[in-house]
């Protein structure tokens, strides 16, 4: 236990570091996969121009995967990089949320609900582990909240959002993705004011 717990202080304090990016490189890239065979017949019903508003949670794995594999090749690359991690936040805990309050509503405890659960809630800790360690500047920021609000529009404008656990669900997943993206970007700016360092450097960079 105390190895365990040495290894996460490790993490925490570093994360940009190849043992911990390679595992979650290999990981990210799995849950990937079977991330888009679950959305396979949602996006066989989805124009194929829309289908990149489709799977948020395995696209923000995906993302999540390069942005880690381009780390490893050298620094640069921070815009990719916000917008990798800021998916894998938001969308971990959008999917947490959405599925707790389908329990809540009284569906059934199931695998598949429970596996989705403890995978979503990895996705939400990886992505904030490594967020609060970067330091973008007040562009990359502005661009990072363009695209979450433009997959915001998208899903519930446009009716792209991904296919929700019970009925009734469509406004607290309207809520969740809105306050989410909203806490994100006050979260990013507000850790650029106070950051120590100057804007556009941290781990990895």
């Amino acid at each position: 236990m105390d190895q365990v717990i040495r290894l996460w202080r490790h993490f925490w304090h570093n994360p940009w570091q190849a043992r911990f990016m390679l595992p979650l490189i290999v990981i990210n890239a799995a849950g990937s996969v079977y991330g888009y065979y679950w959305y396979h017949e949602q996006l066989a019903r989805t124009p194929p121009h829309f289908w990149a508003f489709v799977p948020d949670s395995p696209l923000a794995t995906t993302l999540f995967a390069l942005a880690l594999l381009l780390s490893l090749a050298g620094p640069g690359r921070i815009l990719f990089q916000a917008v990798a991690l800021t998916a894998s936040l938001k969308y971990g805990i959008w999917a947490v949320v959405m599925i707790s309050h389908y329990w809540l509503k009284g569906g059934p405890l199931e695998f598949t609900e429970g596996m989705l659960w403890v995978t979503h809630f990895g996705m939400a800790l990886q992505g904030f582990a490594y967020l609060r360690q970067l330091r973008p500047g007040a562009g990359v920021i502005l661009l990072t909240a363009f695209w979450m609000v433009l997959n915001d529009l998208m899903d519930y404008g446009l009716g792209l959002h991904p296919d929700l656990f019970a009925a009734g669900q469509t406004l607290p997943a309207l809520i969740t993705a809105g306050g989410l993206t909203l806490t994100i970007t006050a979260g990013m700016a507000l850790g650029r004011r106070f950051a120590a360092g100057p804007a556009g450097t941290g781990p990895g960079r």
